[in-house]
């Protein structure tokens, strides 16, 4: 296995694009045989290098009213439960720091689609203890443990690093994909990057 056969995801709780690809992906890699590498990071730092203040969605009317009306056509098409929130881009810090923390163990994948729904179906906050302690009920032995690992500072450093290797591979936006050196960027690539994955798995079995 190798790491070009693999798909590594990069997103963000407070992206409404990484809504979409987060609740469908583990499902299609699975079905496709492809390795997922879940790559939590920052959108705000990435933005401010951009000279963005907030979300583009925010920054330009025109494209946030687009974008709202394009995410309910999204959702209905992919069978997802969907509600705009009241609050956006929502603060995700403590998620995304159990995210970086809990990227390779086997409830990631869950714990994500719980903070997802939380933000994105009943429009709740996600960036408080009570939050994550509730999407972490039931995977996890001891929720506040995971919580207290999460905000040591090495995993704090963690997300850093990982914010900051995304921008330096040309990260602009979530959700991303890479395929080794190859990115495809927003939820509508999300199967062309399973095909390219799935691509190099079967060139390298030959």
């Amino acid at each position: 296995m190798t790491q070009a056969a693999s798909l590594e995801f990069w997103f963000e709780f407070g992206s409404n694009y990484s809504y979409l690809s987060l609740m469908r992906i583990e499902e299609l890699t699975e079905a496709a045989g492809v390795p997922l590498l879940w790559r939590p990071f920052l959108l705000g730092p990435v933005f401010r290098e951009l000279g963005w203040s907030t979300s583009p969605f925010v920054l330009q009317e025109a494209k946030g009213r687009h974008m709202w009306r394009d995410m309910e056509r999204q959702a209905q098409k992919y069978g997802l439960e969907w509600r705009r929130p009241c609050v956006f881009p929502r603060a995700a810090v403590l998620p995304m720091r159990v995210a970086v923390l809990g990227a390779e163990e086997t409830w990631m994948g869950e714990f994500c689609r719980r903070v997802m729904r939380r933000n994105w179906v009943e429009d709740r906050e996600i960036d408080d203890a009570a939050a994550v302690r509730a999407a972490l009920a039931g995977l996890v032995p001891d929720p506040d443990a995971v919580i207290a690992a999460a905000l040591e500072p090495g995993n704090k450093l963690h997300l850093r690093a990982n914010t900051e290797q995304a921008s330096r591979r040309g990260v602009f936006g979530a959700p991303t994909f890479f395929v080794g050196d190859e990115m495809f960027w927003g939820n509508d690539r999300l199967e062309d990057a399973i095909a390219c994955a799935a691509a190099c798995r079967q060139a390298r079995a030959i």
